[in-house]
């Protein structure tokens, strides 16, 4: 129930917004994240929710460069977007370990 409340709260927010492909982004992975940490808190408790929740800003980040990495490549080279994806997926594993590392100290 938790998780639904969320997500239709996210998709009212994400048919508000203007262009349509940038609702997207509301419309799934923050209230997936949110529930799912909601969630979390109730059955774990806070300290463990805490660690989970570094985790997902470690992995947001992650993603972000990775994907500004990804839309610079395609926009400047003359690369296709599978070889763009696919070599790329070292440069996301780099980040997300190196954060996760930085986040165990």
């Amino acid at each position: 129930m938790i998780g639904g409340i969320i997500v239709c709260g996210f998709a009212a927010i994400s048919d508000v917004l203007k262009p349509k492909s940038f609702a997207g982004l509301f419309g799934a992975a923050p209230s997936v994240a949110l529930a799912t940490l909601w969630m979390t808190i109730s059955s774990e408790g806070k300290i463990y929710a805490a660690a989970e929740t570094r985790s997902m800003i470690a992995g947001a980040a992650a993603f972000f460069i990775y994907a500004s990495c990804a839309t610079w490549l395609l926009m400047k080279g003359q690369w296709s977007s599978l070889s763009v994806t696919v070599s790329l997926i070292p440069v996301w594993l780099a980040v997300s370990l190196g954060l996760w590392f930085l986040l165990l100290r």
